[in-house]
């Protein structure tokens, strides 16, 4: 989904080199810097993506207090050469320390499957292997609210995490839907299918046509990343593999389209008949 021309531009540091990431660029408007502001975030318990330290930065007390909280939590703390933390900083002084806020908190397994019973249905889920354009997890949410699904499972690693640019892409809607970060998705698979969730893997592999699916069950509707698919340990983690037809000469869909064609035939489905 590309982002509206109209939608506000990101407050941050001019780039100054190539360290300077589009990555980097999108999330200044994102960024808590400093040692002490840190800190008093994770105290504090806000929702936070990332922590970046400068490699070299050294080990006093706050930054041991930062690494500390910071594991307590399950944030990620990522070493990176100075110069790239320093560009994320207003002023350029970042002490070394720079953490990556969320837009809202994080939600666990038991809180999406709360949200399923507290609407009196069956659980309805998408679990996002790897999705890294924030438009596109923006997009995917958007979606998720219209067509009614119960939450969205991303992962904690190599994944678009729930910033400024994703609630912009999303249109509002990430405050709707309720979102869980887990450290590993196929993990978080395995937990489902304990609580008798089926997972449907979203793959050009996949021996039957998505529509033919019945997502009137419990479901979690599992998609790959873009330009790469399902991984194989998700695609061996899932209890089948849907494929979408595709007449023309291009293989495949934009991960936010794909989730969006599924999504929907799931809410048809759910909207006109009852399980079996």
């Amino acid at each position: 989904m590309p982002a509206s021309r109209d939608a506000p531009r990101a407050k941050g540091p001019r780039s100054r080199g190539p360290l300077a990431s589009p990555e980097a660029r999108r999330q200044t408007d994102d960024v808590i810097h400093g040692r002490n502001p840190v800190l008093e975030a994770l105290r504090a318990g806000r929702p936070i993506n990332k922590v970046l330290l400068a490699r070299g930065t050294g080990r006093p007390a706050a930054v041991e207090e930062i690494l500390r909280l910071a594991k307590d939590a399950m944030v990620v703390v990522e070493r990176v050469d100075r110069r790239a933390v320093d560009r994320l900083s207003p002023d350029g002084r970042s002490q070394g320390v720079v953490a990556l806020a969320a837009v809202k908190g994080y939600a666990d397994l038991e809180q999406l499957l709360a949200v399923a019973r507290e609407r009196g249905e069956p659980p309805l889920l998408v679990a996002l292997d790897h999705i890294e354009d924030p438009h596109n997890l923006g997009a995917i949410i958007r979606t998720a609210d219209a067509a009614g699904i119960h939450g969205i499972i991303i992962p904690q690693r190599r994944a678009a995490a729930l910033t400024g640019s994703v609630a912009r892409a999303s249109a509002g809607a990430v405050e709707y839907v309720t979102v869980a970060r887990l450290g590993n998705l196929s993990n978080a698979l395995a937990s489902l299918a304990k609580e008798d969730v089926w997972t449907v893997g979203v793959d050009p592999s996949g021996q039957r046509d998505y529509t033919e699916i019945d997502y009137r069950q419990p479901t979690a509707i599992v998609i790959g990343a873009e330009g790469k698919g399902l991984s194989r340990i998700i695609k061996e983690r899932c209890d089948t593999l849907a494929s979408i037809p595709m007449r023309g000469q291009i293989a495949s869909l934009n991960a936010s389209v794909a989730a969006a064609l599924v999504m929907y035939e799931a809410a048809r489905q759910r909207s006109t008949a009852e399980p079996g």
